[in-house]
């Protein structure tokens, strides 16, 4: 694989990993790119923060492309003001997470790996730190969004990004976005041109 083809990062979400049916799609679908995805604590905002940050760092001058799904997309626009990103994909993305994680107080789990965690007020309280009241600063952003999602609000992230990014909304759909073979494409076209 030649070190000029561009690079994607993959973010997962809340509960997820690297090894997620997102993260396996992308790197079936786009092999002929560097597809890099890593484990990261989403579930605990300021060890997500430290971790993405060292990685963005470690990547030198390459100015990839980025997807971040759910709280992925959150960490995501917030490292989007600090690291250069040839562009930004947000798949259903968590934009106020404190507002739904509320509504979960309590121990709960990792999907990826099991890892039991408590969602408590400071947790939610620490994922205030990382929002981005105005998102419209000239970081190129792709918003994916499905109707049908049964975790977050869709029309939150249609209202931050409606002056200031591609905005793609399908009726149906659920949380874990079932149109990611569109999107796929459309990310290819980016990483082509």
């Amino acid at each position: 694989m030649s070190a000029m083809q561009p690079r994607l990062v993959y973010l997962h979400g809340l509960n997820s990993s690297s090894q997620s049916a997102k993260a396996n799609l992308l790197r079936e679908r786009l092999s002929d790119f560097q597809v890099l995805t890593l484990d990261y604590p989403a579930h605990r905002p300021d060890e997500a923060i430290v971790r993405l940050s060292r990685f963005f760092l470690e990547l030198g001058e390459v100015c990839p492309t980025v997807i971040g799904s759910s709280m992925g997309g959150f960490y995501g626009q917030y490292l989007a003001r600090h690291f250069r990103f040839s562009h930004l994909y947000l798949v259903n993305p968590a934009i106020t997470p404190w507002t739904f994680l509320t509504e979960h107080l309590g121990e709960t789990m990792t999907t990826a790996d099991g890892e039991p965690y408590l969602i408590t007020q400071t947790l939610c309280d620490s994922a205030r730190r990382y929002g981005i009241a105005a998102p419209c600063d000239g970081v190129p952003t792709t918003v994916f969004l499905d109707r049908g999602d049964e975790v977050l609000d869709y029309r939150i992230a249609e209202r931050a990004y409606a002056d200031c990014g591609r905005i793609l909304i399908w009726d149906g759909g659920n949380h874990a976005f079932t149109h990611m073979e569109t999107a796929v494409e459309i990310i290819r076209e980016h990483l082509e041109s």
